[in-house]
């Protein structure tokens, strides 16, 4: 039987239930997942990123660190780093150490501006906003997902997650109803009166992908979410956030991780803070490729784990023996 995943609903969009102040627009009720998207996005989604001639520059003078700089002109002069992302695409942002992708991000997220250029995010322009508004934006457009979970120690699951949706000064009833909704959705609805300290690393990140979708944010942007997980829990995290793209969720994935990186339906490399190249991996309106194909995908990560550790998943060598 397929799964039932309730898909999240952006802000604005008509609900049953009228929202009150301060309040954002709650979960949808759950509908199947389709084996292909029921109907088409339209021809041009309004983008949920644009970077425009960006320019990223730390310090001055000798000691000036250049973490984006897009493309050079003649004499050397950074241009700007330009990137769109359409709505309800999953775009996986790689680099080598050092070569500007957390600097991305955090622009991205709203938690730094840009030396110059110009930031859009779901059409709004952030750059004169002050600390007060970002917060607000931060808030109701971003689900954050970290390589550290984040999570209070002394909070049950659901108080985890309830915690944005107190800061927005959702009613109690509405908060619970929202809470079980996101909670029910990472697959932890057992766990929801435990502790941190009671879960696994890979539960402790799908708390982590809970409290980020409760607020029906625009965009998740996960930084490096597999990167304390081991093999099965990053598997099972990718599992959720493909569905989650395949119900329409923008989700940008800053990994360097090139297993990772082949769930996304765009992957965008970074060198030197410039672009270096942008490959579409899956249609903008289709399925991620994990989901599109799932036994050509499985095949291919089978292959890639023999190929680095030798050993199939039955125990047998590369080479043919036991």
């Amino acid at each position: 039987m397929t799964r039932r995943l309730p898909s999240l609903r952006r802000r604005g969009a008509a609900s049953p239930e009228e929202p009150g102040p301060g309040e954002t627009p709650a979960f949808e009720p759950a509908a199947p997942m389709p084996s292909a998207p029921s109907t088409p996005l339209a021809s041009t989604p309004a983008p949920v990123v644009q970077l425009r001639q960006v320019v990223k520059t730390y310090g001055t003078g000798d000691a000036a660190v250049h973490a984006l700089t897009g493309p050079l002109d003649a004499e050397g002069r950074a241009l700007g780093l330009d990137l769109t992302i359409q709505a309800g695409d999953f775009v996986a942002v790689m680099d080598s150490s050092g070569s500007g992708k957390s600097t991305l991000m955090n622009i991205v997220g709203c938690l730094d501006a840009p030396t110059s250029g110009r930031y859009l995010l779901d059409g709004i322009d952030v750059g004169n906003m002050d600390e007060h508004q970002l917060s607000l934006v931060r808030n109701r457009k971003v689900g954050f997902v970290f390589q550290s979970f984040n999570l209070v120690p002394r909070m049950t699951v659901v108080d985890q997650v309830e915690l944005p949706l107190t800061y927005a000064g959702v009613r109690p009833a509405e908060r619970r109803r929202r809470v079980l909704a996101a909670v029910g959705l990472v697959g932890l609805m057992d766990r929801a009166e435990h502790l941190p300290h009671e879960l696994s690393g890979g539960q402790q990140q799908r708390v982590a992908v809970a409290r980020a979708l409760v607020m029906s944010p625009s965009m998740l942007l996960a930084d490096e979410p597999t990167g304390n997980l081991d093999s099965q829990s990053t598997i099972e995290l990718m599992s959720i956030i493909d569905r989650l793209n395949a119900a329409r969720r923008t989700v940008v994935l800053i990994t360097h991780e090139d297993e990772v990186a082949r769930h996304a339906k765009r992957v965008v490399r970074l060198v030197d803070g410039r672009i270096v190249s942008d490959v579409r991996q899956a249609p903008l309106d289709g399925l991620p490729p994990a989901l599109a194909d799932p036994e050509g995908f499985a095949g291919h990560s089978h292959r890639q784990a023999v190929r680095d550790t030798g050993v199939s998943a039955t125990g047998t060598l590369a080479d043919g023996t036991a």
